[in-house]
């Protein structure tokens, strides 16, 4: 399944399908790819608007954000995916 992550400047809000042809996108293998692009987006002060896959899922630009929030809440918690799930401690 492939994932195209559509993306514009920052206040971009949802657009109608006729503007959404004429909107830059990203296409990715998979959710996580597209998830980690709409970060790098955002990061670079623009805004992931929309993600559709090809099998239907489609989260809009505060589905994104939710996500994006909770990502980022795991990452400062200290659980890290790229070790399995270990908990690290912040404080040495």
């Amino acid at each position: 399944m492939t994932y195209k992550v559509y993306s514009g400047p920052a206040g971009t809000d949802a657009v109608s399908p006729v503007d959404k042809d004429r909107m830059l996108f990203k296409e990715f293998p998979n959710l996580d790819e597209a998830l980690s692009w709409a970060s790098h987006i955002k990061a670079t002060g623009r805004v992931a608007f929309l993600i559709e896959g090809d099998g239907g899922t489609r989260f809009d630009k505060r589905e994104i954000a939710a996500e994006l929030a909770h990502r980022e809440a795991q990452v400062a918690g200290g659980v890290s995916t790229a070790l399995g799930g270990v908990k690290l401690n912040a404080n040495p």
